[in-house]
């Protein structure tokens, strides 16, 4: 099997080398297998069943992850959530009968525990808007690595977001337009972040996971979490995405 999923690939382009998530660590060990009894249990969702396919080999090389199910559409993928209830769900966003996007909320609803990566061909930032807005935790194009999905997996069912590079890109390009357009006007003084946490902020919003934001600032992988995590807590959000958005407006961080 190839390298990177999609119709079309570049050669040199599977671009994203982070994928807002990954590591190019050895396939088949995850860093939580220690720590982590159970595999992490994932349906499938794509209108392409050799794509399909194709993913369950990939994945079924890594120890810690089983493919417990797929599905060809949004309607069947609720209807094998709410049987199968798999920990990360992984669809595609435009689909025959039910879109993925459409059926993120029902999913939900039937599987409240799942957390769902869309992994898609769409760049189209509304298509990346309306995923988060249903409820979906990641969102990553198709041209990424094969090793690429299952760290990916990983990092979504230990609690992060995850965004490809390129479509983080995006939204901080449509955040500023947000800004820009908005008149200047008198603000509630925001809570006061420290200098690390702005720092945490500023990378978190370049769409760096927690291991490469520990990295580039010398500080442990928990250590990041606990930043993360005091961050939401002051500004009183749920998600990182959240946190973004509302430092852009509060003008806490600047989008040059």
């Amino acid at each position: 099997m190839a390298d990177s999923f999609g119709p079309v690939h570049h050669p040199g382009g599977s671009g994203a080398p982070d994928c807002g998530a990954a590591s190019h660590g050895a396939s088949g060990h995850g860093r939580d297998d220690a720590s982590r009894k159970e595999p992490i249990r994932v349906l499938v969702v794509d209108d392409h069943a050799l794509f399909r396919r194709g993913l369950e080999i990939v994945l079924a090389q890594e120890e810690d992850i089983q493919v417990v199910g797929e599905a060809g559409d949004g309607a069947e993928a609720v209807d094998k959530a709410a049987d199968l209830l798999p920990d990360i769900v992984l669809m595609d966003v435009r689909m025959p009968r039910r879109g993925g996007i459409e059926a993120c909320t029902s999913i939900k609803e039937v599987a409240p525990s799942a957390k769902i990566i869309m992994l898609t061909i769409s760049d189209e930032e509304a298509d990346l808007y309306d995923a988060i807005k249903a409820g979906a935790t990641g969102y990553l194009l198709k041209e990424i690595s094969t090793d690429e999905v299952a760290t990916a997996i990983r990092a979504v069912a230990d609690g992060q977001s995850q965004i490809s590079p390129s479509m983080a890109s995006k939204l901080l390009t449509e955040f500023k337009s947000m800004i820009q357009r908005t008149d200047e006007r008198r603000l509630v003084p925001a809570p006061r972040l420290t200098d690390r946490e702005l720092e945490v902020l500023k990378l978190v919003a370049t769409g760096m996971n927690n291991r490469d934001i520990a990295k580039e600032l010398f500080i442990s992988e928990n250590t990041v979490k606990n930043h993360v995590r005091n961050i939401l807590e002051k500004l009183q959000l749920h998600s990182r995405m959240e946190a973004v958005v509302y430092a852009m407006r509060e003008k806490i961080l600047e989008i040059r």
